[in-house]
């Protein structure tokens, strides 16, 4: 076996051609006591002594070698020698790494954007034939729930110790969680999903507003520019939406205003919790306190509606809306861990950027799978409001620049 053993000195080489001599030539001693080393692909000399950095260099009047003083050094406790063939392995591996990364990411931002697409056309189809969406939003969370005690008790996610003081601190998030879904649900069942998602562009409006009101964060100029084409498009697309009711429009509202709720009140009081929690597990949780806040809410105010002797009453195909709200909890779940797995990724504008282009999808794939009617004034407002986040999510990124005395 053959070993590569490449020494890379920095010589200084004339182009005049010259005498070399000898004389000046000093050597480099290796003490007897010194350890000899061979491995596959590298040779170590390790030596007692300790030696300094060397130079080698050409002069005229012959090969001069020793202590560099213009480049010291630390001293080492000997001389390393590797072969070359293990840096050119070395350096492949960040670069298939990079390309793994980037496939990973991309195939997350598909399965994100199919689990949406896939939960509001069944959600759309439940709540078209069921007239319950509190029991929709409790089914939901149902499923979410029993997902999550599957992960922990398999070992699929590795189950939290949750204290007091954090169960506390997350009661608040989950209360609006819980609120935000079934304000979207009271609204996909009033109006067109397109319409709704158009509503839901408003969000950035809202977390501008209760982050100066809550947290005292007051937006740029560049923000607040931002939001006029966002509110201006919602309005124009109001104004000329078919399927537009007050009932609708409210839900959505506030859903936008829940939702961004959440948003502010994380911040406000997880950021001051020694032990923090990562987002799919904090989102693990509130799915769990959502069950339990939903589950007596929706039987008080609908009862139960969703026996099968219910259902057959009302005329409904019990085997397909089982089946279709099955799959929308699944995908309701899906999506959502899918969309913080993509958090712990990237940057929260470029998620914001994502979120922005999911939009875009849901609402154009529910227009041409419902066959929505859409106006071209309706159009229009809507692609200026999607175009307003778009340019919210790229502003938020600029910092202002420090007031300099």
């Amino acid at each position: 076996m053959q070993s590569a053993i490449a020494f890379s000195p920095s010589l200084s080489l004339s182009t005049h051609s010259r005498k070399l001599s000898v004389r000046g030539f000093n050597p480099l001693p290796l003490a007897h006591q010194g350890r000899h080393q061979f491995s596959n692909g590298s040779v170590s000399f390790s030596s007692a002594r300790k030696l300094g950095p060397i130079s080698c260099s050409l002069k005229q009047n012959g090969w001069v070698s020793g202590p560099n003083p213009a480049n010291p050094e630390p001293e080492s406790d000997g001389v390393v020698v590797r072969a070359s063939a293990e840096s050119a392995g070395a350096a492949e591996t960040p670069k298939s790494k990079s390309v793994r990364d980037t496939l990973v990411l991309g195939s997350l931002f598909g399965l994100w954007y199919l689990f949406n697409i896939y939960f509001n056309i069944y959600n759309k189809q439940v709540l078209k034939a069921f007239h319950y969406p509190m029991t929709v939003t409790l089914v939901q969370f149902t499923v979410g729930s029993v997902l999550v005690m599957f992960m922990w008790s398999f070992n699929l996610y590795k189950r939290p110790k949750i204290s007091g003081g954090q169960l506390a601190a997350i009661l608040p998030l989950a209360v609006v969680h819980t609120m935000g879904n079934l304000f979207t649900n009271m609204s996909l069942g009033k109006v067109a999903v397109s319409f709704t998602h158009t509503i839901k562009a408003m969000e950035p409006f809202f977390s501008v507003l209760l982050s100066a009101m809550f947290l005292g964060e007051y937006p740029t100029l560049w923000v607040v520019s931002s939001l006029l084409p966002i509110v201006g498009g919602v309005a124009l697309a109001s104004m000329t939406e078919a399927s537009f009711n007050w009932a609708g429009f409210w839900s959505a509202m506030a859903s936008n205003v829940t939702n961004q709720s959440r948003n502010v009140l994380s911040k406000k009081f997880m950021v001051k919790k020694e032990e923090s929690l990562d987002n799919i597990t904090l989102f693990s949780i509130i799915t769990i306190m959502s069950f339990f806040l939903m589950a007596p809410i929706a039987i008080f105010m609908e009862g139960i509606k969703f026996t099968p002797t219910y259902l057959q009453a009302t005329g409904v195909n019990v085997n397909q809306l089982y089946t279709r709200s099955f799959i929308a909890a699944l995908c309701f779940h899906a999506y959502q861990q899918v969309s913080y797995m993509i958090l712990q990724r990237v940057s929260p504008v470029t998620h914001s950027v994502g979120n922005c282009v999911k939009r875009v999808v849901v609402i154009v794939t529910s227009v041409i799978f419902f066959r929505s009617p859409v106006s071209p004034i309706n159009s229009i407002g809507t692609g200026i409001a999607l175009a307003g986040v778009f340019l919210y999510s790229r502003v938020k990124s600029i910092k202002p620049k420090p007031k300099t005395a």
